[in-house]
């Protein structure tokens, strides 16, 4: 168990944290969420003890091991994979070493008989002997080949190196395990597994993650930091996001009876209660959310920006035709023969290893590249829109304040129009005025939104749209495209993203496409 004890944080005048005092425990998974800022990756900082915090104290089980996702993606590059993920659990890799060098001796002698018998003893209780199976399992789980495990890490790329990382702070059956973002850089099978890993996962877990879909297959528990504090729930994402919702609504509008409102809270327990990712922990679960009522979830300070697209006209039904596209780069080919036609009303996501095979569909079908061979043709009644997986262009170098940016793209040129346009996007008062050269990966993505929105299309084009966004914008950009009553043609990878718009799925193979009518879920169990 790891817990803490009226730990603060300041910076400056600034308070991260005011006397927090919360308690994780064991056979638990905590989704630590809050705004962008708030302190979440700090807070994990403080746990581990890579951050001192200016008053209070962490208390860890004695006895308990902590095991903790590094960040310094170069630490162990002069080490073998093998061995990186082993060092995860620094008593049996100390332990090895210590073997090594004892019986390599030339001049072994009964004291270091004793002391190598000794070693012995401690490395089997520690399961010593089922450690590089251990660790090769956990590597092929998250997509590392055998064929890369006696490597060194320096010869593996950024996205590998992020594998074994994660692969060596699951290792060893640590008692407190903490996750910062575990989901980036994997592939969709290595999600499933770890999302598997972590639900049969004994002990505690505490991760922060932007993907909802892995917090809501993996959490038990919501750790909610806001207002310098930490508070817990019962329940996964979903269930946290939609009580907080509710109790949002009750405090905006005091008229409405709270009868109803527990009975919607009600509802929510019943449907979370059914679907308990933990079936042993789902009747412990389940009594514990009967116990909640209203009082219990507090309205949260977090701003939503507001996602909506309207088209200006309603598109035909010819919308978009697509023959036998073909495009050859730096001597791949990355699209061959693609053919198919999008119909009124698809939400069609684009799916598939090749990132660069989407990007480039996506740059042809809007004019900023050539193919190879092959034709499109969108319909007269169509208007585009997209979003570029890339936007330094409209960006860099670009010296205008907000409102004159996005100013560019509106019929409506008034500073007032403009100004609430932007409010609404979350660039309220001196935010409107910030530089477009400067801002952050998420302002920018809630700025090409706004462009995408002021500009009427009534077909849209997204590549990787939640990049950069916290979970709150996520959230409303998926909102609403759900909500958008055209054409969606798309690529994204967040789960739940992709689940909740899509209503087919087009993956883009080497020999040209897979075009499925149905959700992402039936998608991926064919």
């Amino acid at each position: 168990m790891i817990s803490t004890n009226n730990v603060s944080l300041r910076y400056g005048a600034r308070a991260l944290f005011e006397d927090v005092n919360v308690k994780f425990t064991p056979g638990n998974c905590y989704g630590l969420i809050g705004a962008n800022g708030a302190g979440k990756s700090t807070f994990l900082k403080i746990l581990s003890g890579e951050i001192e915090p200016n008053t209070g104290d962490v208390s860890i089980t004695p006895g308990e091991r902590m095991a903790v996702l590094k960040q310094d993606h170069f630490q162990f590059d002069e080490h073998p994979v093998l061995d990186t993920v082993i060092m995860g659990h620094e008593r049996l890799y100390q332990i090895m070493k210590e073997k090594d060098i004892i019986y390599a001796k030339e001049d072994f002698t009964e004291e270091d008989g004793i002391k190598a018998s000794e070693l012995e003893g401690e490395f089997a209780e520690l399961n010593g002997w089922e450690a590089e199976s251990e660790a090769a399992s956990l590597l092929t789980g998250l997509g590392i080949g055998v064929e890369l495990h006696g490597k060194l890490m320096k010869d593996l790329d950024g996205s590998q190196k992020v594998r074994v990382l994660l692969a060596q702070a699951l290792f060893g059956k640590p008692h407190i395990l903490l996750l910062d973002e575990p989901t980036n850089h994997l592939d969709i099978k290595s999600i499933a597994w770890l999302e598997e890993f972590l639900i049969n996962f004994e002990n505690t877990v505490i991760v922060i993650s932007h993907d909802r879909h892995f917090l809501n297959k993996v959490c038990t528990h919501i750790a909610d930091l806001d207002f310098g504090k930490i508070q817990l729930y019962v329940g996964n994402y979903d269930f946290w996001y939609e009580s907080s919702q509710l109790a949002l609504q009750m405090a905006k509008d005091q008229n409405k009876k709270k009868e109803e409102k527990i009975k919607q809270l009600q509802e929510f327990v019943a449907r979370f209660s059914a679907n308990a990712s933990k079936s042993k922990q789902a009747t412990s679960r389940k009594k514990m959310l009967d116990k909640i009522n209203l009082d219990d979830i507090k309205p949260s300070s977090r701003r939503y920006p507001f996602v909506g697209f309207k088209p200006d006209r309603e598109a035909g039904n010819d919308l978009l035709f697509v023959e036998e596209l073909t495009k050859t780069i730096d001597g791949e080919k990355v699209l061959n023969n693609v053919s198919f036609m999008v119909n009124k009303g698809d939400k069609i996501a684009f799916v598939g290893d090749n990132g660069i095979a989407k990007t480039t569909l996506f740059q042809i079908l809007m004019g900023e590249m050539e193919p190879d061979s092959g034709e499109f043709k969108w319909g007269i009644t169509t208007s585009q829109s997209y979003f570029p997986n890339d936007n330094s262009k409209f960006f860099d170098g670009v010296e205008l304040n907000l409102v004159d940016w996005l100013r560019q793209f509106s019929e409506e040129k008034s500073e007032t129009f403009i100004r609430g346009f932007l409010g609404r996007m979350l660039f309220s008062g001196e935010e409107a005025l910030k530089n477009a050269n400067v801002l952050s990966g998420g302002e920018r993505v809630r700025c090409m939104l706004s462009r995408m929105m002021l500009s009427g299309a009534n077909a849209i084009i997204l590549d990787e749209p939640t990049n950069h966004l916290d979970l709150e914008s996520i959230t409303a950009v998926n909102n609403g495209l759900i909500n958008f009553p055209g054409t969606i043609l798309f690529t994204s990878h967040d789960h739940q993203f992709v689940q909740t718009v899509a209503n087919r799925i087009i993956e883009i193979t080497p020999d040209g496409i897979i075009d499925k009518q149905m959700t992402y879920d039936e998608y991926l169990g064919e």
